[in-house]
């Protein structure tokens, strides 16, 4: 279809020209003055009018003038549009951008940035917010030299955070100012960080607790293998000790994948109110059976009035199982645990109070390190893993919220979660 289309296309251009519609009249006028004595000759003479006038009816070789309209240029932008400009295009950024000027003042911050550090006024120093002496010099770096840098800066509060720091100036040739401007960019790598450190915990503390049980369990089986190949009651003994051997793994692997999730979304502060008492009731209702088994008495002493905190109801269940579960197990020797819950002007206070042995001053300040136990046969005999209160300093980590531990030798314990 082309091949046809194409000579008529030629053929309309053609005939905007003044010298084809001159030929193509007189040739039409001759073909027409021949059809009464021969119609056949009259329409090939037609035919080849057409044909002429596609081959050769541009034969002066003009060609119809292009008109090209010159791009005006445009006009410098101010230095408003240039900063509005900037910060539509900043907060479309995932990343925490702040713009600064060359004397080390905050121009203005994305939301990103206003999310991850608060808000940072124009015109306040950058040392007024970050006083990290290797951010400092190198803005300074930068500043002076003109060329991008980057360091690796860590938060310790709320939450431990790392980040990438890149400093670059802005190049903005029509911005008409007397100083330059720079942006800071942050990238949280605390994922990977922490991943790594999970990897090295994990090495170092979890081979050595899966250790033994592994251990006990090659023996055993060993044992049922050769020796005890026919001794029913040895085997069932030591199917017994295997099963608890393989519970107790079980339960440690459980604790890291916890403690690693919550380590994850440390940094994210839960936005949910949860009522105190419906979540100590269900609590003492989950644990009443242990409680039992024990020969112990559970009691809770709850206000009237509802009292509500900001947190992740799961998460603070998680909380006061394990606490109020350790006072049970290790102050059974005092036969009572009593749950308080306080509100005052200032804070929300949940205390868990037992009468056991108490614990050493030396090894308070470290019970919420991870696998670190007080008396390692007593923690094995009782199931527990040693990740129990690492992971409720985690949760209440997030929560914004302290766990103050005090003890005395022979009176008891006293665990105490302030919000």
């Amino acid at each position: 279809m082309k091949y046809f289309l194409s000579p008529l296309r030629v053929f309309g251009q053609r005939l905007r020209r003044r010298w084809d519609f001159i030929l193509l009249d007189v040739l039409v006028s001759g073909s027409a003055a021949l059809a009464g004595a021969n119609p056949v000759f009259s329409i090939i003479l037609f035919v080849f009018s057409l044909v002429v006038i596609m081959l050769y009816g541009d034969v002066d070789g003009t060609e119809a003038p292009v008109v090209v309209q010159k791009a005006s240029s445009t006009a410098p932008l101010s230095a408003e549009d240039v900063e509005g400009l900037l910060k539509a295009t900043f907060a479309a950024i995932e990343l925490p951008c702040l713009v600064f000027g060359a004397d080390g003042t905050v121009a203005f911050q994305n939301a990103a940035a206003e999310k991850a550090f608060g808000v940072v006024t124009a015109g306040v120093h950058l040392s007024a917010r970050w006083r990290s002496p290797g951010i400092l010099d190198m803005v300074r770096e930068t500043v002076g030299n003109g060329l991008p840098n980057q360091i690796e800066h860590s938060e310790v509060l709320p939450s431990e955070r790392v980040f990438v720091v890149r400093v670059a100036p802005l190049a903005l040739p029509q911005l008409k100012r007397r100083s330059a401007l720079f942006v800071m960019t942050f990238r949280d790598i605390s994922e990977l960080r922490r991943l790594d450190r999970m990897r090295s915990d994990f090495v170092a503390n979890a081979s050595h607790e899966l250790r033994t049980p592994l251990a006990s369990l090659r023996g055993f089986i060993e044992t049922l293998l050769g020796p005890a190949r026919n001794d029913d009651k040895a085997r069932e003994r030591f199917l017994g000790i295997m099963l608890d051997q393989a519970n107790r793994m079980s339960r440690l692997v459980d604790d890291l994948l916890s403690l690693s999730r919550l380590e994850l979304k440390a940094h994210l502060a839960p936005d949910q109110k949860v009522a105190l008492q419906p979540v100590l009731s269900h609590v003492r209702d989950s644990l009443s059976p242990l409680a039992t088994e024990l020969d112990l008495d559970l009691r809770l002493h709850l206000p009237e009035e509802p009292i509500e905190v900001t947190g992740d109801r799961d998460e603070l269940i998680q909380v006061f199982e394990n606490l109020i579960e350790n006072a049970c197990k290790y102050g059974q020797e005092g036969k009572e645990v009593d749950v308080f819950l306080r509100q005052t002007s200032e804070a929300v206070e949940v205390s868990i109070v037992d009468k056991g042995p108490g614990i050493p001053a030396d090894d308070v300040p470290r019970l919420t390190e991870r696998f670190y136990r007080v008396s390692v046969t007593d923690s094995r005999s009782k199931k527990g893993t040693g990740l129990g209160l690492a992971i409720v300093k985690h949760i209440l980590t997030r929560h914004r919220a302290r766990l103050i531990i005090r003890s005395e030798i022979g009176v008891g314990t006293d665990f105490t979660v302030r919000f």
